[in-house]
Order: C-alpha cells, then structure tokens, then sequence
C-alpha cells in the first residue's frame, strides 16, 4: 500500500471523526432541546396543577356557598313553616278557648235557668204545703169540737149505765138471798163447788188434750226430722280423707339419705331438734318418713325436708333457715285455708285470729276425718236444716263452722276441746248463741237453743254418715266389747249380740224371767248406761226381744 492510500485512509478517518463528532454535537443539541422542553413542560404542568388546584378550591368553596344558602333557605323555610303552624296552632286553641267559653256561659245561663225554675217550683211546693197544712188545721179544730161534744155524750151514758148496774146488782142481792134460802147453801159455798167441779173437769180435759197433742207432736216431729235430715244428707257431697300421724317424703335418689343424715348424724339431729319431728330413715327404696302427732309441725317438717332436698344444701345452719321460711309459709296457707273454708260457707266477717286457727284445723284429723272438712260440711248441714226450720242459715253455719275450733289448741290448752273453743270465741267477739252451740255440741253444757240441738245434729250426720271417720280395729273390737257388757250386766239377758258396726245391740232375754215391762226397763237402762259411759258418733239402737214359744207332738 502506498503514501497516497494512507493519505487517503487518513482523510477518510478524519472525516469520519468529524462526521461522529459532528453527529454527537446533534445529539446533544437535541438533548439540550429535549431537557429544556421537559423542563418547560414540568413548568406549565406544575402551572398547570396550581392553577386546577386553585379551580378546584374555588369550584368547592362555591359548591360549599351554594349548599349554605341551600341550607340556610332550607332552614328558613321549615321555621316559617313552624312559625306559621304554631299561629294556626294557637289560633285554634284561641278559638276552642271561645268556644270553651260559650259553653260555659250558656251552661252557666242553663244552670241559672234552672235554678230559678227550681226556686219557683220549690216555692210553689212551699205554698201548697202552707196551704194544706192550714186546710189540716181547720179540720183537726172541725175534729176537736166534735171530739168533744161526743165525750160530754159518753159521760152522760157512763152516769146512766152506772144507775142501772146499781139496780141490777139491787136485784142481784135480792135473787141471791131467794136462791140461799131455797137451796140452803150459800152463795160462797156455791160458788167454791162449783168452781171445784168446773177445775176438775177442765184438768182432766188438760191432760188428755195434753197427752194427744204431745203424742201428735212427737209423731209429727220425728217424721219432719227425719225428713229434714234425709233432705240434708241427701243434699250434702262431700269428700273422703285419710291421714295419720306418719308423712312420707320422696327422694330424687337413695344417695340423698346420707346427705340428709350428714356426717356422724349431724344433719338429722339438727333437723329433729330445730322442727320437732322425727325422721325416720329405712330401707325404704327413695323415700322417708316424718313422725309427729301434732299436724302443722309435721307438715312444716315435711316442706322443710322437701326444700331442703329440692336445694341440695343440706347442714344445720340451712336447716335452720329454710325451717323459718317453712313455718311462715304454712302460716300463709293455715290464713288462706280459712279464708276458702269461710268463703265457701258463705260468712264474710270474722276475727282474723279465728280464721287462722280454723286453716291450722286443716292439718288436724279426728278419726282419720280432716277436722276443717268436717266443719265446713257440718256448716252445710246446719244452713240446710235451718232452712226447713225457718230459722237463720247464716248463724246455724257459724255455729257448725266454729263449733270444733277448740281442737286447733287441745295440745297447747289443758281441758275439753268444746269448752275450749267456747272461751276462744267469746275472747274474739262472738255473739251469745254462738258461744253457746260451741260449749253445749258433747253435752258438757245444758242445752239450752234450737242453734245448739242443730250444732249437734250436723256434728253427728257429718261423724257418722259411712265412711267419714275410721278407728283402729282394737279401739272397734272394745267399743263393740263394751256395748255388750254393759246390756249383759243386767238380770233376765240371755245373749247380747252387738249388730252393724255398734250401731245396734239386740239383747235377747229369757221370757219366764223378765216380762214385757222388765224388757222395756231393761232397754232404757241399757239405753242410759250407753250414753253415760261410752263416746260415739250418731247414735245407737238397743232392741230387746223377748219370745215365748209352744211347742207340742201330735202322734
């Protein structure tokens, strides 16, 4: 390669150098333009984001002004809404006042009217009352006057009839002597025969008017009772009951007896000494029993256990509250009890001390019969009676009511339950009669009113009808025992059977020994002798047979 190629590639660097650098002197121009238009461009943007942001403050601010005056026009509008409601609201009481006003005054003007109508009537009414009174006036002076013109005519008769009773007693004297000396007796002598013959006559006369009219009375008597007690009894539902001395409890489980006895027995002691009834605990499965001959402990006991058990807290100190709580509560329902007892007899007024001891009867029984339930059928009894009688229901059924409320305290009050309970009822204000069909229904006290003998008619129906009372099968066995030694006791009995419960006793006597008189003797004593020893509901029926018979063989 020559001098003149080198030359050549020599220029042709050179003019490519130049051309390179000609080529990055453009483009740098052109970056120099491109950062200045970016620049220029930033600056109208951030003009730009000014400028909005101003609008846009503006554009708020003008939405801001245009929602307070829309609120302010809001505002304005509902308070002259309120305003222009409250003018009508007033108006219209402003009007009603008016109208209140009118009213008032044409019912003052009515009532005004009125009054002088009154006024005028009322003195009207006062003129014709002066006037008739005057008109009454004139009459009784009318009356007066002839009032005595006919007693001046009176005393003239009295002084003639007393003229021709002196003449007739003249000519009586002398028809007396005549008849003296005719029948030679005189005239007191006479008279005392007479008058001995008429007496005698009228006393036998007495007596068999007597002796009818009390057979007639007796017969009649005993039908009309038997038929007013038929009635009654008849009328009369009443419920059965059969409670005892023993109440039993069931338990959710058999764990529940450890519970109850606690920790060496602690919890049964308690138990025993805070309510007073024994608990007893067997093998019975889930259950156990509460002993107590007084009712109400017994039943407090039995809601305390119950509590108790339902709680689960079972110890000397939750004893002792719940026992509390216990007793208050049987309280409640002893009052409530003799509230029903006195709403269902019909008797609203009565001591309140009274009807707490007639709901504790509600715990008490009498040979297996709840002593309230007694009263108040005996109550019924008596009303039912009273009515057939005429007398008055209302005070036959408080008689009956409250005639065994001395049983509510025989084991607190020494002495028998009737004169108890009549000492109880006369405390409490009582009246007389009531007090004394209380203290007479045994017979302890002389009956003395038909209320007492109707007390003891609706004691003995409500003790003796079937099925109302049981005994023990020992106390049976002895009372009928008794019954027939009492009619054996006697000369002439050959056998004594006690029939149909005690209710009759048939004595058989031998015929050559005693007769028909001996045999009614004998019926009445035994009759006596029953009712003086024995105690019994109702009554007893004592038959003496006394048979005679002939026998003979015809061959």
């Amino acid at each position: 390669m020559g001098p003149d190629a080198g030359a050549g590639r020599g220029r042709d660097n050179r003019d490519g150098v130049g051309a390179m650098g000609g080529l990055v002197a453009i483009v740098l121009g052109g970056t120099a333009l491109v950062a200045s238009a970016v620049a220029a461009g930033l600056a109208w943007r951030l003009r730009a984001v000014t400028a909005a942001a101003r609008l846009e403050r503006e554009t708020r601010a003008g939405e801001v002004l245009a929602a307070a005056d829309r609120r302010a026009e809001e505002i304005a509008a509902r308070a002259e809404a309120e305003a222009v409601r409250r003018l009508e609201a007033a108006e219209a009481q402003a009007r009603a006042a008016v109208a209140e006003g009118e009213r008032l005054r044409a019912a003052a003007q009515a009532a005004a009217e009125a009054g002088r109508s009154a006024l005028r009537e009322r003195r009207a009414e006062a003129e014709g009352r002066e006037s008739r009174l005057a008109e009454r006036e004139r009459r009784l002076d009318a009356d007066m006057r002839g009032l005595a013109v006919q007693r001046r005519e009176q005393v003239d008769r009295e002084r003639e009839l007393a003229g021709r009773e002196a003449e007739l007693d003249r000519l009586a004297g002398e028809r007396r002597a005549v008849l003296e000396r005719v029948a030679g007796l005189t005239a007191e002598e006479a008279r005392a025969e007479l008058v001995g013959e008429i007496s005698n006559q009228a006393k036998r006369e007495a007596a068999l008017a007597v002796r009818e009219i009390e057979k007639e009375a007796r017969r009649e008597g005993d039908v009309r009772a038997r038929k007013i007690i038929t009635l009654a009894i008849q009328r009369l539902a009443a419920e059965q009951t059969a409670e005892s001395v023993v109440s039993v409890l069931h338990l959710p489980n058999d764990d529940m007896k450890g519970r109850i006895i606690g920790r060496e027995g602690r919890n049964i002691r308690a138990f025993e000494t805070v309510t007073g009834v024994n608990l007893i605990i067997d093998d019975t499965p889930e259950a156990v029993l509460l002993s107590c001959f007084d009712p109400v402990r017994r039943e407090v006991g039995r809601l305390t256990l119950e509590t108790l058990v339902l709680d689960g807290r079972i110890h000397p100190q939750r004893i002792e509250e719940v026992y509390e709580r216990s007793k208050s509560e049987i309280d409640r329902l002893c009052v409530g009890a003799g509230e029903d007892a006195l709403v269902e007899v019909g008797i609203t007024d009565m001591h309140p001390e009274l009807v707490a001891l007639l709901g504790q009867l509600r715990y008490r029984t009498s040979y297996g019969q709840n002593v309230l339930k007694h009263l108040v059928e005996s109550a019924h009894l008596a009303g039912m009676m009273a009515s057939e009688l005429g007398l008055d229901p209302l005070l036959l059924r408080r008689c009956a009511l409250l005639h065994d409320i001395g049983k509510a305290l025989t084991h607190e009050v020494e002495g028998s339950h009737a004169l108890i309970g009549a000492e109880i009822a006369r405390r409490y204000g009582e009246n007389d009669d009531v007090v004394h069909a209380i203290e007479a229904h045994h017979n302890e006290v002389e009956v003395r009113t038909v209320e007492a003998v109707l007390t003891q008619a609706a004691d003995a129906i409500s003790g003796s009808r079937p099925g109302a009372r049981r005994e023990s099968l020992e106390a049976y066995v002895e009372r009928l025992e008794r019954l027939e030694r009492i009619a054996a006791a006697h000369d002439g009995v050959e056998k004594v059977f006690a029939m149909q419960a005690g209710r009759e006793v048939r004595v058989m006597v031998r015929p050559e020994v005693v007769d028909d008189v001996q045999a009614q003797v004998i019926a009445r004593d035994v009759a006596k002798r029953i009712e003086d020893e024995l105690t019994y509901p109702g009554q007893i029926r004592i038959t003496v047979v006394r048979e005679s018979r002939a026998s003979e063989y015809a061959r």
